[in-house]
């Protein structure tokens, strides 16, 4: 995919122009107004796809371009919008509800809390079509339909109990077209909350009515302590007993140095690292029962292990070409949607998930090189494509769906579902983090309100009253996060900045099964945990990623390096994509090869001319 054009300051004064014409209703039609070429080729068939019935917000607005091939805008997120009361209501909870730590049981999720059967969740199916229907018969039949789904949905659901879910139609198309032309779905989820991100309607409605088969591949299992990671793929395989599941993880042996750092890796060819292949191989193996040849693929994950290390792993020149196969809407609309399975004897895997689950990492991890863009930002995949991982196995990449559900919109957004920098209320959501992490002695932070009080009213350490609006209030402080004009602390900046580290795990918010905390020691004893840990890269075994912070950030802060210049405003990197143009100011000390203990030597880390 090109790299994004800049968006210049030219722009932004012209986009806003168009958007206070619009706001007074002056269309502006004429070819000399303003806004005539923003409107020009601008009638976005995602526009009618939303109900005539709900306020929707439109998210991840892209500016236009000249080019008019392709609508950047027509897989953007849409969400039901919320009041400004509510807003509001829950921003002066955030500054004066006092937080107090959760009990560990209240970080145990039921599959049936999230998704209650009674409440009628399930998700918009496409309707029946013929060959003889003409493309605009199919649009407007799958829009009506689209439309009764949501009507029906909030009749049975009271309003402010949904969670956000995806209101746009293009996007949920997209999904009918994936499952149609897949042989088996990859349904991907994030290790940390599962449960939130599978909805048990949609494995039913695969299994069931497509007669297709489903792999669960439980992403990002190097965040997770081993005995959870294997609680959860007990848990849902108990729930569901032909489901087949698989962890996965694209950084093995690689957890963050401290709490700050920018990302795991930024060496090249690092996709061939990724553990978990091997084992979505033998469940397609399983499910395809001979039927297709996966040799190829067996062999090409062989030669990508032996690669590891190698200079054919660094070297770009050496990867395998990659079959790229680029569909037009028409074709996907009017597509069979009875084909035969494994058709012409090839295996076609649909990556399936939530936005920010990891699903173009997983893809990119199957090939072995980075054919997909990458990015901690909701709804970035925006288009459709397939690839041939070998000439027997395709693989097709999927724009991240919400469904609806009932779980929490704090955690939904600490999950990743929604972009932090369009927020309009980030703080409830810290709040939610804090109660269930130990922020204090990971952050390390000061009380803002400790320097207005005198010496003898002082709480001791550890007995302050915290609210979210102060931990963010104490974060913009230590971080320098101050406003352009009062130069006061920016809040909303450290609110974005805390919800980053928690989406990207380094500030790790984990959710447990049913009973977790009551068998915890069986699960940590369990013959099946040292499977995990080889799976995570690790030759040691211990509590992980959710309380590896502390221990980390006392390392980080040994260096003689400025904290600002050291993490180089790493919760401030909004695609996180490893794409940055800076990327070359890397020293050749952090390509080496990582530590696989669990800590790892922060003067390797920086390399030793930084520290001079």
């Amino acid at each position: 995919m090109p790299r994004k054009k800049p968006f210049s300051n030219k722009q932004k004064k012209k986009q806003l122009q168009v958007r206070r014409e619009r706001k007074r209703g002056d269309t502006g039609s004429g070819p000399s107004s303003r806004n005539a070429s923003a409107e020009r080729g601008t009638e976005r068939q995602s526009d009618t796809s939303d109900s005539e019935t709900t306020d929707v917000r439109r998210i991840n607005q892209q500016p236009s371009t000249r080019d008019t091939r392709y609508d950047h805008n027509r897989f953007r997120l849409h969400f039901e919008k919320e009041s400004r009361d509510e807003v509001d209501k829950r921003k002066k909870v955030a500054m004066e509800k006092v937080l107090e730590a959760a009990a560990e049981q209240d970080l145990e999720v039921d599959i049936n809390d999230i998704y209650p059967e009674e409440r009628g969740l399930d998700f918009p199916k496409r309707p029946s079509w013929h060959y003889g229907m003409s493309r605009e018969e199919l649009l407007r039949k799958e829009e009506r339909s689209f439309r009764e789904y949501l009507e029906t949905l909030h009749s049975r659901n009271p309003p402010g109990s949904l969670s956000h879910f995806e209101h746009n139609l293009e996007t949920w198309r997209q999904l009918w077209r994936v499952l149609e032309m897949s042989d088996v779905i990859l349904l991907i989820v994030d290790i940390r909350h599962p449960v939130l991100q599978f909805p048990p309607t949609f494995y039913h409605y695969i299994t069931a009515e497509l007669q297709k088969r489903v792999v669960l591949v439980l992403n990002k299992a190097d965040l997770c302590p081993p005995a959870l990671v294997l609680a959860w793929k007990h848990y849902l395989h108990s729930h569901f007993p032909h489901l087949h599941c698989v962890c996965f993880t694209s950084h093995p042996g690689q957890p963050y140095s401290t709490v700050l750092q920018k990302k795991r890796m930024k060496r090249k060819g690092h996709w061939n690292r990724a553990g978990g292949p091997i084992h979505i191989m033998k469940a397609c193996q399983d499910i395809t029962a001979g039927r297709v040849d996966l040799s190829s693929w067996e062999q090409k994950i062989q030669r990508d292990a032996a690669a590891v290390g190698t200079e054919w792993e660094q070297s770009d020149d050496g990867a395998e070409s990659v079959l790229v196969e680029h569909h037009s809407d028409v074709a996907m609309e009017m597509n069979n949607p009875t084909q035969e399975l494994y058709k012409d004897g090839v295996l076609t895997l649909g990556c399936v998930g939530f936005p920010n689950v990891g699903k173009s990492s997983v893809l990119n991890s199957l090939v072995g090189r980075k054919v997909v863009s990458v990015s901690r930002t909701p709804g970035h995949t925006k288009y459709f494509q397939t690839y041939y991982l070998t000439p027997t196995v395709k693989l097709c990449d999927c724009p991240g769906l919400v469904f609806p559900s009932r779980v929490n919109k704090q955690l939904q957004i600490l999950a990743g579902i929604y972009p932090v920098s369009q927020l309009q209320e980030p703080y409830s959501s810290v709040g939610y983090l804090c109660e269930r992490t130990p922020y204090l002695s990971v952050l390390k932070l000061k009380h803002p309100g400790l320097d207005d009080m005198p010496p003898e009213a002082r709480p001791t350490p550890g007995q302050e009253s915290w609210t979210a609006w102060n931990v963010c209030e104490a974060w913009a402080e230590r971080r320098g996060y101050k406003t352009a004009k009062a130069a006061r602390n920016d809040v909303y900046r450290a609110a974005n900045s805390l919800l980053r580290l928690a989406i990207d795990g380094r500030l790790c918010l984990c959710l447990r099964p049913p009973g977790y905390h009551s068998q915890k020691d069986q699960w940590e004893s369990h013959p099946d945990v040292s499977e995990i840990i080889a799976l995570q890269g690790r030759q040691e075994e211990g509590e992980g990623a959710g309380e590896r912070g502390e221990v980390e950030e006392d390392e980080g802060e040994s260096s003689s390096e400025p904290e600002e210049e050291r993490d180089r405003d790493a919760d401030d990197d909004e695609d996180g994509d490893g794409d940055d143009e800076d990327e070359g100011f890397v020293s050749s000390k952090r390509r080496e090869k990582p530590s696989p203990s669990l800590t790892v030597n922060m003067f390797s880390v920086l390399g030793e001319n930084e520290c001079e």
